[in-house]
């Protein structure tokens, strides 16, 4: 028996009696139509929940999954770029979908700092806290079809660049968005208590049971469902009462309260293994083996403990797509986009600046999510490159985040490549040097087991991670050394003990470049900078 996942058109027939195009004619304006003798204003930036160009439209064209996203089948579809805005219009939503789920699409690419919602529209407008968390979110939703409650719904920019909403209208939407801005800043929420029960998260660590479960659910599922919304550490399956059960610890205890608020009561597949999930009254959990009943993340050398190999692949029923349902239902933050299983870790980026772009920098960049084993420039198209990670886990973590991020004044675009590996060129035919082998680098990030880079992996910011700062170097220091490289620095912070700082530059890009020019640089005395992504501000 073949399941259809969640996220895919359940009906196909249906959507083909249809046939209702959306309409092709649409300006940047807000629109004005008439329905039913109605008068109804719609926001009507793009047809689709992202702005794409011909190129990219043309790129996607052939995936159903991709129609259905669009919301139309038509073959002529015309669509006109939008600028990015940090308001998205959500529409399509089903009947009595409450605040707090139209709110939890956006939870895991950033603060939500404001929603409308128009109920009797079926639509709600949701205000990211930036601009870039939006366009990570809606990049996300390209290849992951948004949904709320099994129905698929439709995210797109909004011509609005802030939300003003009345208060006195929008009581019960403000309030429950105060109660989860608490959670997400760690303090206490002073909303009334009996719009949304939400106190500060009590351990990262999540009790889950899994009802109705006529299909086997692996630890490999759980890993993937619940990575979307933070960095999985430890997990342990067991059954109890002729359940099956699992122990799930994430590094950050909001992470667990965002996972817990989007996916309790989701189904993994059609009409089954619903996700029940409460806190654990454990705050760390003790993995001893690395198999098929419990894993630490962090510990890739554990023993298996049973004789089978800690690689092997343990998914059952092949068929089933366990990027279903919760997954995407529950807006996943895009941190593993697809299952890594099977999948190339060859990465296809085109667009580049040809004239900036070196494979030491793009193995610098990637490399942040990642570990680049090889990069290749194209010989006869130099505007693209061709980047290995070591799995396919990692190159779906690096396309989500690098996809649409503008470098060296070209947004970059980030595609799954039909390699599987980059092939190097034989001796001496590499004259302009467009080939680089980095298998052996000393300069992988997450390669040494428990490693501290596995809880620090975010989105391209403004404001860079820096750490194994020289004693001697200062704060004029360092401001002067990311100033000369092509950036302007808006604000600096030394963490107490002056061998870590935060460096805010103006934009993300000028921090992207940063990053790629100043990583691993030599300050002397065997100190080599290392250079990240933060999630603070200063």
């Amino acid at each position: 028996m073949r399941l259809m996942p969640l996220w895919l058109p359940v009906d196909i027939k249906k959507r083909e009696e249809e046939k209702r195009p959306f309409c092709s004619h649409r300006h940047r304006i807000v629109l004005k139509h008439y329905r039913r003798g109605q008068r109804v204003a719609m926001d009507s930036d793009v047809a689709v929940g992202v702005k794409r160009g011909s190129e990219e439209l043309n790129m996607y064209s052939s995936s159903p999954t991709a129609l259905t996203a669009n919301g139309s089948d038509s073959k002529k579809q015309r669509l006109e770029e939008s600028p990015p805005s940090r308001v998205l219009h959500i529409r399509k939503l089903p009947n009595e979908v409450s605040e707090t789920e139209v709110i939890a699409l956006g939870l895991p690419f950033g603060k939500v700092t404001n929603i409308l919602m128009l109920k009797g529209k079926n639509q709600a407008f949701l205000e990211l806290g930036t601009e870039e968390a939006a366009i990570t979110m809606v990049n996300y939703y390209t290849a992951v079809t948004p949904q709320v409650r099994n129905t698929p719904v439709f995210i797109q920019y909004s011509n609005h660049k802030e939300l003003k909403t009345d208060s006195a209208l929008n009581q019960r939407a403000q309030a429950v968005l105060q109660a989860v801005s608490a959670v997400q800043d760690g303090s206490s929420p002073s909303s009334d208590p009996g719009v949304l029960d939400l106190a500060p998260p009590p351990s990262p660590v999540l009790r889950i049971i899994i009802d109705n479960m006529f299909y086997p659910v692996t630890l490999d599922v759980l890993q993937q469902i619940f990575s979307k919304f933070g960095t999985v550490m430890k997990i342990i399956t067991f059954t109890k009462n002729n359940q099956f059960q699992a122990l799930l610890q994430f590094s950050d205890p909001v992470n667990a309260q965002q996972a817990k608020l989007s996916l309790d009561g989701q189904n993994i597949y059609n009409s089954c293994c619903t996700l029940r999930i409460d806190f654990s009254k454990l705050v760390n959990l003790n993995v001893k083996y690395n198999n098929d009943k419990s894993r630490d993340y962090t510990r890739p050398d554990l023993p298996t403990g049973d004789g089978e190999s800690a690689n092997k692949d343990h998914s059952l029923l092949g068929a089933i797509s366990p990027l279903s349902a919760a997954a995407a239902a529950a807006a996943a933050a895009g941190r593993v986009a697809l299952s890594g299983s099977g999948v190339s870790g060859v990465l296809l980026a085109s667009n580049l600046n040809e004239e900036m772009v070196t494979p030491q920098s793009l193995f610098t960049l990637f490399g942040v999510y990642g570990d680049v084993q090889r990069v290749k420039i194209l010989y006869n198209k130099k505007d693209s490159a061709l980047i290995q990670l070591s799995d396919g886990n990692q190159a779906q973590l690096a396309m989500s985040h690098l996809n649409g991020q503008k470098v060296f004044g070209k947004v970059m675009r980030v595609t799954l490549s039909k390699h599987q590996t980059v092939a190097l060129p034989r001796e001496g035919l590499d004259d302009q040097l467009l080939t680089k082998d980095f298998s052996g680098s000393p300069l992988h990030r997450f390669k040494k087991p428990g490693s501290k880079n596995f809880q620090n992996i975010f989105p391209p910011s403004a404001t860079l991670h820096l750490s194994n700062v020289r004693d001697a170097v200062g704060e004029e220091d360092l401001r002067l050394l990311f100033s000369n490289s092509g950036g302007t620095v808006k604000a600096f912070k030394f963490f107490q003990d002056r061998k870590m700082a935060l460096i805010q530059m103006t934009s993300v890009e000028e921090a992207i470049q940063t990053l790629m020019e100043l990583h691993n640089y030599d300050m002397g005395g065997n100190h080599h900078l290392k250079v990240s992504f933060s999630k603070s501000t200063i």
